[in-house]
């Protein structure tokens, strides 16, 4: 096409619409378009005009050569060379506003609910950095998740960011939905990122509930939508916990997942052309992870606390994202498939999961009853074999003989229906309680083998 041709087809286009930087594609490969005389830069968003059937919007990726690379938002089907490209050369915004509360949005921010727009709202750029880390407040209280086990075991802070590791089926979005009800927190803000399509209606009135949905926003992209919707849907619904918290709230951010998050980031990445790394992911995704995690946490007045599903392959809590995201977040917590075939949910492996702000904020009597039931939790782990095959005599240790009368008391103040409630003062109280109990078998088993050496 020549220069002359192209400008008379240009011409054409209003001049009044914002998209005001103009191109053409030069070709398509894959899942991209490249994008001739179009100068704008990475996170631009851009809209091929096709014809009125096929008008696709999308966002710069990269670049090869002289030309721009675009990632649609949605399918190339229908795209040819030749094609017009406008672009306001912008990188992409979403409306934040009270009216959020109560909304479920798709990647780009916009309702799919079917309630109309977002009113009295102001447009937010999306791509925002962390906040600075001497403007941090410090994480000095704590935040009840109306998880038993969470709560005593394992506690949180208000702007703490934890991840919860698990593999697929061991009850990982029963236990999110569980935690946007019962929590403490002002309000939610959930991002389904890849979720299946079938799932999503089941969280929300399933595990979420009507009366969870009235105090959260949801963000949703499920798996089969475009990776850039899927990296969006992250990005906005931190963004909005972002505002919420810049009001002075207390925010609950959940993300499920951030390992289908990075899984959409390798396939930008590869699409633009990078080198792949450990297992496929390029070295952009594992730049990307601690930018979108750093964004939680607290600042004057307000606090966004992070919960972060991870899904690990096999199983495996060391494979690369599950690895990367544990060194970056502020604890893990550790679902067990083999609690969950035994049906103990929340099927939290407490021996294997850890707060790293615990200590800061719960009391010194709250802490040495943490100690003292994770005590007898591994005294009765070492033993748990002999134990079952009757190879163990009772008496012949009191530790073991006090793990043996501790367990099932412990089973049952870890296991938690998904109807009941429980409130972190409920938490604390009754794991008191149980290491009390702890204590007096101790003394017990003293008192016993003092009067056994004495009879000696």
């Amino acid at each position: 096409m020549s220069k002359g041709l192209f400008q008379e087809e240009i011409a054409l286009i209003d001049s009044n619409d914002t998209f005001v930087l103009r191109g053409r594609v030069r070709r398509v490969v894959g899942l991209t378009a490249e994008l001739a005389d179009l100068p704008v830069a990475v996170g631009a968003v851009c809209r091929i005009e096709s014809g009125r059937a096929c008008n696709v919007e999308g966002e710069v990726i990269g670049f090869k050569s002289h030309n721009a690379v675009m990632m649609p938002y949605g399918s190339t089907e229908g795209l040819k060379a030749g094609d017009l490209v406008r672009s306001a050369g912008e990188s992409q915004s979403i409306v934040v506003s009270p009216d959020l509360l109560g909304r479920i949005l798709d990647g780009r921010g916009k309702p799919r609910d079917g309630r109309g727009a977002v009113l009295g709202g102001r447009r937010v750029s999306i791509h925002r950095t962390p906040p600075d880390p001497l403007g941090r407040d410090r994480i000095m209280h704590p935040l009840g998740t109306g998880i038993r086990s969470i709560d005593g075991m394992m506690t949180l802070g208000r702007g703490q960011r934890v991840g919860i590791f698990s593999g697929s089926g061991v009850g990982k979005s029963v236990l999110l939905g569980m935690i946007a009800r019962y929590t403490d927190a002002d309000i939610n803000v959930i991002a389904l990122v890849g979720e299946r399509g079938r799932e999503v209606r089941e969280f929300i009135e399933k595990d979420l509930g009507h009366e969870g949905l009235k105090r959260s926003v949801v963000v949703v992209a499920t798996g089969d939508e475009p990776a850039l919707l899927r990296v969006k849907a992250a990005l906005a619904a931190t963004t909005i916990a972002e505002h919420f918290r810049e009001q002075g709230m207390h925010v609950m951010l959940i993300m499920d997942s951030v390992t289908r998050m990075a899984m959409a980031l390798r396939e930008i990445g590869l699409s633009a052309g990078e080198p792949p790394t450990t297992r496929g992911y390029p070295p952009s995704v594992f730049a990307a992870l601690p930018r979108v995690l750093e964004r939680s946490g607290c600042n004057a007045g307000g606090s966004i606390t992070g919960i972060y599903a991870v899904l690990v392959e096999s199983d495996d809590i060391n494979e690369p994202v599950g690895d990367a995201c544990r060194g970056i977040l502020d604890g893990h917590i550790w679902l067990s498939r083999e609690l969950a075939s035994q049906h103990h949910y929340p099927a939290i492996s407490v021996l294997d999961s850890v707060s790293r702000l615990a200590g800061d904020v719960c009391d010194q009597e709250h802490r040495e009853a943490v100690g003292e039931i994770r005590s007898v939790m591994a005294t009765y782990r070492r033993s748990e074999d002999l134990i079952n095959i009757g190879a163990y005599t009772r008496g012949s240790n009191a530790d073991i003989d006090r793990a043996i009368e501790m367990v099932n008391p412990v089973r049952e103040y870890l296991r938690q229906g998904m109807e009941e409630p429980a409130t972190f003062e409920q938490a604390r109280g009754r794991l008191l309680a149980l290491a009390e109990r702890a204590r007096r078998l101790s003394t017990q088993a003293r008192s016993a083998a003092g009067g056994r050496e004495d009879d000696a």
